[in-house]
């Protein structure tokens, strides 16, 4: 073994020893994530520190509860946007229609980010004469507590929200649901009060309660296989026997879970939940 080796060994065992700090310490699943998501995000925060060495950063974080919290936000998946592909939204707007037809409807924005897409269906509720928006519920939930303080808030600033009349255009009217002052926009009173948010670990928790529709996009490309079926498993005892689930349009439903969902429209990756029960997956 070379000299090269040798350091490249030492380096995966202190970056290995620096993960499971993060998981004990800081509880986050380290182990549900990419390793190479996980090492990008972790150098991004050593350079900005000007921190070589994974154990030196791992000391630092020992000493410091600001750069604890600092890492814990770069960890946190955050890439949202109102009516992010707006076909998907076209496709949901059908379903809330059909779904307010038959009663109260439920609906879980699981790992929500700052807020926008759970923002989003509510803004579909109110924008459409089918859709009897006192009737529609929407939960928005993410693991990390202060995504979800800017999320309660519902205020963005232009530099969060590039193009926003562009991603607005789902909706007719759109000054009725996003108010301007400045460079800042803030959801309105009558959209936020569709919404409301809590913190929720969708590997190591069970559902909130179960819904209607479940919205989770983007999410799976960042985690690993095994925690992907933990996550489904979630989802899946969260939708209510035929209801619906949409992921990301570059998402896949595992191999494990096809019985359980059925495609509605597989190219917007919107599903039904078939009832069909999964094999149970140990959590974390």
């Amino acid at each position: 073994m070379g000299l090269g080796d040798v350091e490249r060994d030492a380096d995966s065992d202190a970056f290995d020893d620096l993960l499971a700090y993060i998981e004990s310490s800081l509880s986050f699943a380290t182990s549900s994530y990419n390793r190479s998501y996980l090492d990008r995000r972790v150098s991004a925060r050593m350079r900005r520190r000007h921190v070589e060495e994974y154990d030196a950063y791992q000391r630092l974080l020992r000493e410091e509860a600001d750069e604890r919290e600092a890492l814990l936000n770069a960890l946190s998946v955050n890439v949202t946007s109102f009516f992010r592909n707006p076909d998907v939204w076209d496709g949901l707007r059908e379903l809330l229609a059909e779904l307010s037809d038959a009663g109260r409807v439920r609906i879980w924005s699981a790992a929500c980010s700052d807020g926008r897409e759970a923002y989003s269906a509510a803004m579909l509720a109110l924008g459409d004469d089918r859709i009897d928006h006192r009737r529609v519920e929407i939960l928005g939930t993410d693991i990390k507590p202060e995504i979800l303080r800017v999320a309660r808030r519902g205020e963005y600033r232009a530099s969060e929200t590039n193009d926003l009349e562009e991603q607005l255009e789902p909706l007719a009217h759109s000054d009725r649901y996003v108010e301007r002052d400045g460079d800042a926009y803030r959801v309105t009173d009558e959209v936020r009060d569709l919404v409301s948010f809590r913190r929720h670990d969708l590997v190591q928790e069970e559902p909130p309660q179960t819904f209607d529709l479940v919205i989770c996009r983007n999410l799976f490309i960042y985690i690993n296989t095994e925690a992907k079926e933990a996550i489904f498993e979630t989802l899946g005892s969260a939708v209510r026997p035929g209801g619906y689930l949409t992921i990301g349009m570059t998402e896949t439903v595992p191999s494990s879970c096809r019985d359980r969902f059925e495609a509605v429209e597989k190219r917007l990756r919107i599903y039904r939940d078939t009832g069909a029960k999964q094999p149970s997956t140990a959590r974390r």
